[in-house]
C-alpha cells in the first residue's frame, strides 16, 4: 500500500469543499497582494501636486475594508479546509476501528494496546494536521510566494535577483532536515505508544498493584517511560529548533540586502520610496512561505510517518475470514456438531520469530514423530491428537479434564478463533469452512472463563447481544441466571453502572450477569466455559436447573471442573494427554471407574471436608 492510498478516497469525497476553500484562499491572497500597491500609491502621492488629506483617508478606508474582507474570507477557508480535515480524521478513525474489529483474536494476543491507542490518537491527529493546516500552508507557499516574487520583479528585477541568492540553499536544507525529522518523529510516536500502553496496563491492574503494594515500582516504571518520551521529544525539538532558525538566517540575509542595496537605489532615484516600501512588504509576504516551507516539511514528515504506521495495520489481513469454500446459501444453523479426527498444536515459526501462534497439526502428524520436513517450524505443544465425537442438535455436551488439556482450545476451534484443518469440524453435516463466519459467530455464544463487563449499566451489559430487548426480558434473563436479587439490592438496580471491566461487582455476580447475557441472546449453540466457578454449589444447581429448562431444545456445551455442573449432560467427554480418554453419560463414566470417577470421588471428599 502506498503511503497516501488510504486518504485519497476521503479527499475525493470532499473535493468540493477543498476546491471552494482553495478558491477563497486565492481571493485572500489577492487582497493581501493589492494592499502594498495601495500603500505605494499613497506614499508616492505625498510628492504629487493636488494630493490631499481626503486621498489619504480614502486609501485608509480601502485598506480597512480589504482587511475586513480578509477576516471574513479566512473564516470560510478555515471552516471549509480545516473543518474538513476533522471529518477526514473522523472517517479514518472509523476505518481504523472497523478494521481492528475485523482482525482475528490472535492479532490482539501479540499487539500492544498502547501502540494501538497511539495510532488512534496521536498518529491520526498528525494526519489531520497534514490535510488541514498543512494543505493551507502548501497552497499559500505556492500562491503567495509566486505572486510576491512576480510583484518584486515588476518593481526591480536586479534587487529581486540579489534577494533570492540566499534562498538557493533552501532546498538543500529542507532535504537534509526533512529526512531527519521523519525518523525522529517515528521514534517519538513509538515512545508515546510504550508510555500509553504502560499507563493503560497499570491503571487496568490497579487492584493488583495495590494488593502487592507495588505503587512505587509502577511509579518508577512510569517515570522511566515518561523520561524516555520527554527525551525523544527534546531531541525532536532540538532538530526543529535548529531547522526553523536556520531558515530565519537566510531570510534575514535577504532583508539586509534589501536595506543596503535597495536603500542605494532609492537614494539614486531608481525607484521611489513608495516602491521601496511595497518591495519590502512583498518580501515580508515571501518570508511567510519561506518559514511555512519548514513547517510544512515538518508536518509532512510527521503525517507521512503516521500514515505509514496506520497503513501497517490496514495491510494486516484477518487470519480468520470467509474464503472460496464459504457457502452463502447457508443462512441458519440447527446445532448438530461433529468432530472428525481433529489434531491441533501450538507452533512457533522460527523463520521470522515474530510470535507464537496456534495452528493445526498437518494431516498424518502423530505425537512423538516429526510431522514437518521444514525445519523452520517447531512444535511447542500438542493439544489434540486425532480426537472424534458428535452430538445432536438440542443435546448438551460436557467437557472435563485437568487444567491444560485443551478444553478452551477446543471451543476456540469451534468458534473459529483459530482455524482447524478442513473437514475436521462439522455443523449440521457441513464443514465449518462452508458456514459464513458472521452466521457462525452469531449462532454461537460463549461465556468465557475471563468475564468482561463494559463500564455501562447492568441492563445494557445483559442486553449486549440483543440491544432491542425489553426490560422484562432482561429481568427474566437475570432471574434465570440467579442474579436478579443481587441486582435489586443495588441502589439503582438494573441502571447501576458497573466499573471498568466490572470491577465494582463480585466475581460470582460477573459470571451470572454474563450468563444472563448469553441466555437473553438465546443462540443455537451456547457454551459455558467454566462460567460457574465463582458461584457456590447451591446457586450453581439453581442456575443449571433454569438453564436446562430454558435450553432443552438447543445445543449446549459446558466446560467445568466441578462434576456437579456436568452430571445432567447427554454426553460427557474427558480430555487427557491430547486424547479423549473417556466418553459417555454421567452414570456410564462412573461405572467405568476411570479419570471421571476419580475426579467425582475427590470432589465428594472435598465437599464433606468443607
Amino acid at each position: 500500500m502506498k503511503t497516501f492510498d488510504a486518504v485519497i478516497p476521503y479527499l475525493k469525497n470532499s473535493w468540493g469543499k477543498i476546491t471552494i476553500g482553495l478558491l477563497v484562499l486565492v481571493f485572500v491572497n489577492a487582497i493581501q497582494l493589492v494592499m502594498p500597491l495601495i500603500i505605494r500609491n499613497t506614499v508616492d502621492g505625498f510628492n504629487r501636486a493636488g494630493f490631499t488629506q481626503t486621498d489619504i483617508l480614502k486609501s485608509s478606508c480601502l485598506i480597512i475594508f480589504l482587511a475586513l474582507c480578509t477576516i471574513v474570507l479566512r473564516y470560510f477557508w478555515r471552516m471549509l479546509i480545516i473543518g474538513n480535515s476533522y471529518v477526514i480524521e473522523l472517517s479514518l478513525r472509523e476505518s481504523f476501528y472497523k478494521h481492528l474489529m475485523r482482525l482475528s483474536q490472535n492479532y490482539f494476543n501479540f499487539s500492544k494496546i498502547g501502540d494501538l491507542m497511539a495510532l488512534a490518537t496521536n498518529d491520526l491527529n498528525a494526519v489531520r494536521m497534514l490535510f488541514g493546516i498543512g494543505l493551507i500552508a502548501a497552497a499559500d507557499i505556492f500562491l503567495l510566494a509566486t505572486s510576491s516574487f512576480l510583484f518584486m520583479i515588476s518593481i526591480n528585477l536586479q534587487l529581486t535577483m540579489l534577494v533570492m541568492i540566499p534562498m538557493i540553499l533552501l532546498p538543500f536544507m529542507i532535504l537534509f532536515f526533512g529526512k531527519k525529522l521523519h525518523r525522529r518523529f517515528k521514534i517519538v510516536q513509538e515512545s508515546f505508544a510504550k508510555l500509553s500502553g504502560m499507563i493503560q496496563e497499570s491503571i487496568s491492574g490497579i487492584r493488583i498493584v495495590k494488593a502487592f503494594t507495588q505503587e512505587d515500582a509502577e511509579l518508577k516504571k512510569m517515570q522511566q517511560y515518561s523520561n524516555d518520551f520527554v527525551k525523544q521529544n527534546i531531541k525532536m525539538a532540538k532538530l526543529s529548533g535548529f531547522f526553523h532558525p536556520a531558515l530565519g538566517v537566510l531570510i534575514s540575509i535577504s532583508m539586509v540586502i534589501v536595506l543596503v542595496y535597495g536603500g542605494r537605489t532609492v537614494i539614486r532615484g531608481d525607484i521611489t520610496i513608495g516602491s521601496f516600501i511595497a518591495f519590502f512588504s512583498y518580501l515580508n509576504m515571501l518570508i511567510w512561505p519561506m518559514f511555512a516551507i519548514g513547517w510544512i516539511v515538518d508536518m509532512y514528515q510527521r503525517g507521512s510517518a503516521s500514515l505509514k504506521r496506520l497503513n501497517d495495520i490496514w495491510a494486516t489481513k484477518p487470519e480468520i475470514a470467509d474464503n472460496d469454500d464459504t457457502d452463502y446459501n447457508i443462512t441458519d444453523i440447527k446445532g448438530d456438531l461433529e468432530i472428525r479426527s481433529l489434531s491441533f498444536a501450538y507452533i512457533t515459526n522460527n523463520s521470522d520469530l515474530i510470535s507464537d501462534s496456534p495452528s493445526c497439526i498437518p494431516p498424518g502428524a502423530k505425537e512423538g514423530k516429526e510431522p514437518w520436513d521444514n525445519d523452520k517450524i517447531d512444535i511447542t505443544t500438542i493439544i489434540f491428537n486425532d480426537i472424534s465425537f458428535s452430538i445432536k442438535a438440542g443435546q448438551t455436551l460436557a467437557i472435563c479434564g485437568r487444567t491444560g488439556t485443551g478444553k478452551t482450545t477446543l471451543i476456540d476451534l469451534l468458534c473459529r478463533v483459530y482455524s482447524p484443518d478442513k473437514e475436521k469440524i462439522f455443523i449440521d453435516g457441513k464443514d465449518i469452512y462452508k458456514i459464513p463466519l458472521e452466521l457462525l459467530r452469531s449462532s454461537i455464544v460463549m461465556v468465557p472463563q475471563d468475564i468482561f463487563l463494559f463500564s455501562d449499566t447492568i441492563a445494557n451489559n445483559i442486553a449486549l447481544g440483543r440491544p432491542d430487548a425489553s426490560h422484562e426480558e432482561i429481568e427474566n434473563a437475570a432471574k434465570a441466571a440467579s442474579v436478579y436479587q443481587d441486582v435489586m439490592e443495588f441502589e439503582k438496580g438494573f441502571e447501576t453502572i458497573v466499573g471498568e471491566r466490572g470491577v465494582t461487582v463480585s466475581g460470582g455476580q460477573k459470571q451470572r450477569i454474563a450468563i444472563a447475557r448469553a441466555i437473553l441472546t438465546d443462540p443455537k449453540i451456547l457454551i459455558l466455559d467454566d462460567a460457574l466457578s465463582a458461584v457456590d454449589t447451591k446457586t450453581e444447581k439453581e442456575i443449571l436447573g433454569n438453564f436446562i429448562e430454558l435450553r432443552k431444545n438447543k445445543t449446549n456445551i459446558i466446560i467445568a471442573h466441578r462434576i456437579s455442573a456436568l452430571s445432567h449432560a447427554d454426553k460427557i467427554i474427558v480430555l487427557s494427554d491430547g486424547f479423549i480418554k473417556e466418553e459417555g453419560t454421567h452414570a456410564e463414566l462412573l461405572e467405568i471407574g476411570g479419570i471421571y470417577s476419580e475426579l467425582f470421588e475427590k470432589q465428594k471428599i472435598e465437599e464433606k471436608i468443607q
